[in-house]
């Protein structure tokens, strides 16, 4: 009997915890879920009778490399920066590890140790990245097979409420890491190429360039440039490619309103906000304004250059933020403010529903034509159930551990989903999952400024 191990029990492993629950019994697999809260675990424990749960410190050396010792595999589902320490420790033990998250420096580092040891580590196997890569790359390989050359590549993506649960005027809810939607963009400026024209978008600039998509049947959508796009030309062999552009998306008009966030410094996480325990929201947002005798919303208004009528103004209001309530916070920085209030107002019901919205636009030349290729992707979840979001994350994932435990992937070393051998069979069973890509050849104008 085959051990699987899976640490961290948060929102994106429901679906995951589900597909190697049911694939367990059928291939008589032993599955193991730690988490360092053990109510979420002993709620899967109780689900599934397959599944045996455990409380971890995954900082207990000790108590972390005894369960790993016992597993054939092993999935990370922590936050990004705690894999290094599963890293080290399957890299140690000799087990194969696969988690949702980007490859960063530390695990790189182990590269050639893992290929030395003929290890699978496979990363970036969720959504995006994850189902990104794949489905990109399932459309580049066939255009280059028949002989084509991809001369744009542009590709958006975005965890969003399904329609009829988008019922506040931003039309969103968190669905997945909060923290991670206030700090969207900080860190690094966007870089990409549109039309042979490098492009720097600094954080402040991010939410005011935009490009605009539509995805058929469910409308239109506003979409921010990612980190650093130019990373996938040597990634997806995109060396002819004149557009190389990633995005993120939302619906039309969150972009504008949360600028104003931006320009006022409300997203920055960098140091405390001084007296936050004795402030209201109002309090909060006038130490960012300039001094003014006018009222709240006037001065906030005329700071971030829009009308009180506004739909801007709408949602900003509607929030909360400008009103005489506590915080409630004893320390914080200004952008756990934020997140506060956006958990808050920003929840979602448990009869709502979400999705996961995706679409590549791909042009290329064959035989002397040019031609072009949209591919989209929209997946909808239950929030109170298995969400859209945990299921585009969690299947790749558990798709991707049968692969590896009936020694399906041949190529060893730390690699993520670029590869036929594992993209081709996970993409399959997505589609008969009801995950799949609807590709159209019709022509569609997106020009980011």
């Amino acid at each position: 009997m085959k051990h699987i191990l899976i640490i961290g029990a948060g929102r994106s492993s429901a679906a995951l915890i589900d597909y190697l629950s049911k694939e367990g019994n059928t291939h008589h697999w032993a599955l193991t879920v730690v988490d360092a809260l053990p109510d979420i675990v002993q709620s899967y424990a109780r689900a599934y009778a397959n599944v045996k749960a455990l409380q971890l410190d995954i900082f207990d050396a000790q108590a972390r490399e005894q369960l790993i010792q016992q597993a054939d595999l092993v999935i990370s589902m922590l936050p990004a920066h705690f894999h290094i320490h599963i890293a080290l420790s399957c890299l140690a033990l000799q087990k194969p590890l696969i988690t949702a998250s980007y490859v960063d420096k530390e695990v790189s580092k182990l590269t050639p140790q893992i290929k030395e040891k003929g290890l699978i580590f496979l990363y970036e196997c969720g959504l995006d990245p994850g189902i990104d890569h794949m489905s990109a790359m399932q459309v580049i390989d066939n255009i280059k097979i028949q002989g084509g050359t991809v001369t744009s590549f542009q590709s958006f993506c975005g965890g969003l409420m399904a329609p009829g649960s988008d019922n506040n005027p931003w039309k969103y809810k968190i669905t997945w890491n909060p923290r991670n939607v206030v700090l969207a963009g900080k860190g690094a400026t966007a870089q990409y190429i549109y039309k042979g024209r490098y492009k720097n978008i600094p954080h402040h600039q991010l939410f005011k360039r935009l490009t605009m998509i539509e995805i058929p049947g469910y409308g239109e959508f506003e979409s921010y440039p990612n980190r650093d796009s130019l990373q996938y030309r040597d990634l997806y062999g995109l060396h002819e490619a004149d557009t190389i552009l990633r995005g993120t998306l939302r619906r039309p008009g969150y972009c504008a309103a949360w600028h104003t966030f931006v320009q006022l410094g409300l997203t920055d996480d960098t140091y405390p906000v001084r007296n936050v325990e004795n402030m209201t929201y109002a309090d909060f947002v006038k130490a960012y304004l300039p001094y003014s005798e006018d009222d709240l919303v006037t001065n906030f208004c005329r700071y971030v250059n829009t009308d009180i009528s506004s739909e801007i103004m709408q949602k900003i209001r509607w929030l909360g933020i400008l009103e005489d309530k506590l915080i409630g916070l004893k320390e914080a920085t200004p952008a756990q403010v934020v997140q506060k209030i956006l958990e808050e107002k920003w929840k979602a019901k448990p009869d709502d529903k979400d999705m996961v919205v995706m679409q590549h636009q791909i042009d290329y030349r064959l035989r002397g034509e040019q031609k072009k290729i949209i591919s989209s992707l929209v997946a909808t979840g239950e929030i109170s159930g298995l969400s859209a979001m945990a299921k585009t994350v969690g299947y790749p994932i558990g798709i991707a551990a049968k692969l590896i435990l009936e020694n399906k992937i041949t190529t060893k070393g730390l690699l993520i989903p670029i590869h036929k051998e594992i993209y081709q069979p996970i993409l399959s069973e997505l589609q008969s999952m009801g995950i799949r890509f609807i590709e159209s050849g019709a022509l569609m104008e997106v020009a980011p400024s």
